[in-house]
């Protein structure tokens, strides 16, 4: 599918989008599965076809089903929202290749600690008044300092699952 993205300024629709996590616990028998309630975006489509954005998630929005481990996880011991409220990922290019694909770079910022990422993302759809990406990449946790893991219990990388609509703002 090959689909022409207007020029202009693009806003999340949060209500379409979602952002998910799933990670290994438990020494790799328990998946948690948790998104994201809280989000926001902007982005700019250049007349050279080139991408540029911001992404914002609410940290104390992650919801994986288990009030206990959620108040866990805003802690210190991994995203502190009380320090560190939003995750960020800022877009420094997009570009459409090979159809469908998007090469994004951007940097992720979590817990004030920002490092680079590069990913590719799916065009699904895309109009004159909107356009959906889907992507799924890992993260290194311990990268972001979120290191704790009491007993070696929470093995490998995170996935992060994002279906993310947005819609054109202006021309």
């Amino acid at each position: 599918m090959t689909v022409a993205v207007e020029t202009g300024l693009w806003q999340l629709d949060a209500t379409a989008s979602t952002v998910g996590i799933r990670h290994k616990t438990m020494w790799g028998l328990v998946t948690v599965k948790g998104g994201f309630g809280a989000l926001s975006g902007t982005g700019e489509v250049r007349p050279d076809g080139s991408a540029v954005g911001t992404l914002t998630f609410d940290a104390a929005s992650l919801d994986t089903g288990n009030a206990k481990r959620d108040t866990h996880l805003r802690s210190a011991d991994f995203f502190d929202t009380d320090h560190h409220p939003e995750i960020t990922f800022a877009a420094r290019s997009a570009e459409l290749r090979d159809g469908d694909q998007v090469h994004v770079v951007g940097q992720l910022t979590v817990r004030g600690i920002s490092r680079p990422l590069s990913l590719t993302a799916r065009l699904t759809d895309g109009d004159a008044t909107g356009l959906t990406l889907d992507t799924e990449f890992s993260v290194d946790r311990d990268q972001f300092g979120l290191g704790w893991n009491q007993l070696g219990m929470i093995r490998g990388r995170t996935t992060v699952t994002a279906a993310l609509r947005f819609v054109r703002t202006t021309g």
